[in-house]
């Protein structure tokens, strides 16, 4: 049974419905962060330096007497972009290889999931900061890049376990007795009964990405002109004991942000399982 978005977003629990608000709020705030932002980007004052929360700045300054309110807002667009981008390619490229490997099977499916293995067994954010390191270029492409190198093959070896499954169903024999094509087959008749799990498996693969982002920010890895919740963190991490808001702030906004997509995932895991699916009345 295909349920439509009002469907689902009625079948969804309370924990569920609470992330879904979350993500929502996050991604409104990145797409208006130059309206919703008290102050410009790169606003400095500095006689209101390493300042605590105030009317003026409801939740402190930094050392260069910068809004930090003003910079967690503008750190969610880079969330939201990392986060985003990465799953859209790594979703992109993992379905249509998995779909190839289990559908056509013998040695293509030899080769790409050995591939799959490979990535699979290499640290995904050891990999990611060995290639920023190489191109010396720590951008918000390359980290895009780099976190999108690895993360397809989750997406991969998913896909291809459902079209293994689904390549014996009758409707495709059917369709191939009625002449279409094996590239027909696959993405017009077998992909759109397999993406229940590649949609759940997204919802966290965004909240990975986000999580790698800031890791790879922390480190000092990240986008260098624009702010990021992980750089944010870890500056202020370095006045933590004299102004530990600096450091709480961003990091609040990162676990609201990843609890959130967890809770909207383990919500849409439980909807979108078949079994789920009755145990909801259906």
């Amino acid at each position: 049974m295909r349920l439509g978005f009002t469907d689902i977003l009625r079948r969804l629990s309370p924990l569920a419905k609470l992330g879904l608000g979350i993500v929502a709020v996050v991604f409104l705030v990145a797409i208006f962060a130059p309206w919703l932002a008290p102050y410009p980007l790169g606003h400095v004052d500095v006689t209101h330096q390493l300042e605590g929360p105030s009317m003026a700045h409801p939740l402190g300054t930094d050392e260069n007497g910068a809004d930090l309110l003003t910079q967690v807002i503008w750190g969610s667009r880079v969330a939201v972009m990392v986060g985003a981008s990465v799953v859209g390619i790594c979703s992109t490229v993992g379905i249509t290889l998995g779909a190839i490997s289990g559908y056509f099977g013998g040695w293509i499916d030899e080769v790409i999931m050995r591939i799959t293995d490979m990535l699979m067994a290499f640290p995904g954010i050891l990999l990611a900061i060995l290639l920023i390191f190489i191109t010396q270029e720590p951008s918000l492409l390359a980290v895009i890049g780099a976190l999108s190198v690895t993360g397809w093959s989750s997406y991969a070896r998913l896909v291809r376990g459902e079209v293994l499954s689904e390549r014996e169903e009758d409707y495709v024999e059917a369709a191939r007795s009625i002449g279409y094509k094996s590239p027909h087959i696959v993405f017009r008749e077998v992909l759109p009964n397999v993406l229940a799990p590649v949609i759940v498996q997204a919802t966290f693969g965004v909240a990975g990405a986000i999580l790698a982002e800031a890791s790879l920010s922390f480190l000092g890895l990240g986008p260098q002109d624009m702010p990021s919740w992980g750089a944010l963190l870890d500056q202020g991490s370095t006045y933590f004991l004299l102004t530990p808001h600096l450091a709480i702030f961003p990091g609040v906004a990162i676990m609201i942000t990843i609890l959130g997509l967890n809770f909207l995932g383990d919500g849409l895991r439980d909807l979108l399982d078949p079994r789920g699916l009755t145990r909801h009345g259906n």
